[in-house]
């Protein structure tokens, strides 16, 4: 039997808000509302604007499947005898208009006097004593608490290579998001370019001014170079977050899905489908939290040493895994125990993964189309977590990088380490409790505020313990 299509799956993401002039007349309303669920979408608020013996105007807040939905129940209510579609208002778009983040003075200057101590001449005195010892630039600037959001708009989202402009808007949630849940000042730098080295010479310019650097959809394998130079020539912690975050936020999701089957996590068999900058970096940190049996796989199927298509990083990490066998990715699932999907839409077949053992746990995590249907999935795993905020187990970054970054910060760090890592993924997967851990419930909400400081301060004495702090002591100002 073969595979169910994709179910739509409605979303805020795409809601629209549409203004109608509705003839006053028993059953339109009931009319308009038909239309809409033929379409497939959700009537939400119904806000009536004004209403005269003729005609109700009326608010209606409508959830869509998709883009292409929305404009086809456009032209839908249009063509209702008796509605007229006054004004459509994307929420989407009205949430961005002039920008999501600003810069905002943390001194007021309502006097002269204040003016002198922030500007001239006072402030001669700050340069001229960071001038005389660097260090000092910590206490006294910005730089304490700043990160750059770096991208070239070569890997933004599930959209592909659509330049800095288009993935501003993209950067600018991710500053946001650093800003709202780990009171850190961070910028989005989209630079023109997609040389690695002038990536890496523009970052390096740049860096006097800010005390991290997360790196942000850059197409592997240029995301790899980026990454590795700039940490060879900057002493201050670069985080690539498509690599590293997600391999956190995955590390502590099987963490807790492995307690949940009373499995250790070492004796798990892993099978990543994406063998980009997600995959390696997940693969890579499972090795060192001690699972013992993974195989990635790519498009070709199995990544193996024999191989004559792989790229270095590619090469590297299956020394790392010691992968020998060979065959497709179905070749690989029979018998595994867990499927990491960080790939594309619908690569896993219902029938390929009734092939796995037990206990099975799946972790479909492309979006906003998982590997599988959760729906179809369900069934038949033990514990399922996706990428999507609409099914319980979101595997989502925001998880791990404001308090990865808190913490580097915190202990003024001149890198990151894998063991900072690790101490990441462990103090993210200690914030659900063990008695109320299920496997409906195996990582936290991204809006618990407990979980920033947790790793932030797990990050921190991890720093602190690499020998890679700045500040060796939470007292230390």
């Amino acid at each position: 039997m073969p595979d169910a299509p994709p179910r739509a799956v409605l979303s805020p993401a795409f809601r629209l808000v549409f203004r109608l002039e509705i003839a006053n007349r028993p059953g339109m309303f009931a009319h308009v509302a038909t239309v809409v669920g033929e379409r497939g979408c959700s009537l939400g608020a119904i806000d009536l604007v004004e209403a005269t013996p003729a005609v109700h105007v009326r608010d209606v807040t409508v959830d869509c499947p998709d883009e292409a939905i929305g404009a086809q129940l456009q032209d839908d209510l249009r063509r209702i005898d008796g509605v007229r579609v006054r004004n459509v208002s994307d929420r989407a778009f009205l949430m961005h208009l002039g920008g999501k983040i600003e810069t905002k003075g943390r001194v007021s200057v309502r006097t002269r006097d204040d003016l002198s101590l922030v500007y001239t001449p006072g402030v001669a005195r700050i340069s001229r004593a960071i001038a005389e010892d660097p260090d000092k630039v910590w206490r006294l600037t910005i730089r304490q608490n700043s990160v750059a959001v770096v991208t070239d708009g070569s890997a933004v989202l599930g959209l592909g290579n659509i330049g800095p402009e288009a993935a501003l808007p993209v950067m600018e949630g991710k500053a946001l998001l650093f800003a709202d849940l780990a009171a850190i000042t961070a910028f989005p730098l989209c630079l023109a370019t997609h040389d690695p080295d002038e990536i890496v010479r523009t970052v390096e310019n740049v860096a006097p001014v800010f005390g991290g650097i997360n790196l942000e959809d850059i197409a592997a394998p240029a995301c790899f170079v980026v990454e590795r130079k700039l940490r060879e020539r900057l002493d201050i912690p670069v985080f690539h977050d498509d690599q590293h975050g997600t391999a956190i936020v995955v590390l502590a999701g099987l963490r807790n899905a492995a307690a949940v089957v009373a499995r250790e996590l070492a004796d798990l068999r892993i099978v990543i489908a994406g063998a980009g900058a997600a995959g390696i970096a997940t693969a890579r940190l499972l090795r060192l939290a001690g699972v013992r049996d993974i195989m990635l796989c790519d498009r070709h199927g199995i990544v193996h040493g024999k191989r004559d298509d792989l790229n270095e990083e590619k090469r590297d990490v299956v020394r790392v895994l010691g992968t020998e066998r060979r065959g497709s990715l179905e070749d690989a699932l029979a018998g595994a125990n867990v499927f990491i999907g960080l790939s594309g839409p619908r690569i896993l077949s219902r029938g390929a993964l009734r092939t796995m053992g037990r206990p099975r746990i799946v972790f479909a995590l492309a979006n906003p189309d998982p590997e599988i249907d959760p729906l179809d999935a369900a069934p038949d795993v033990d514990v399922l977590a996706t990428g999507r905020s609409d099914y319980p187990n979101q595997v989502n970054n925001v998880l791990a990088f404001p308090g990865v970054f808190r913490g580097l910060l915190d202990a003024r760090a001149r890198g990151v380490s894998a063991e900072v890592e690790l101490a990441a993924a462990k103090a993210l997967a200690a914030t659900v409790p063990p008695q109320v851990r299920s496997a409906e419930y195996i990582l936290p909400s991204v809006f618990d505020r407990d979980v920033v400081p947790a790793v932030a301060k797990a990050v921190a004495a991890a720093t602190r313990d690499a020998g890679l702090a700045r500040k060796t002591t939470t007292a230390e100002v």
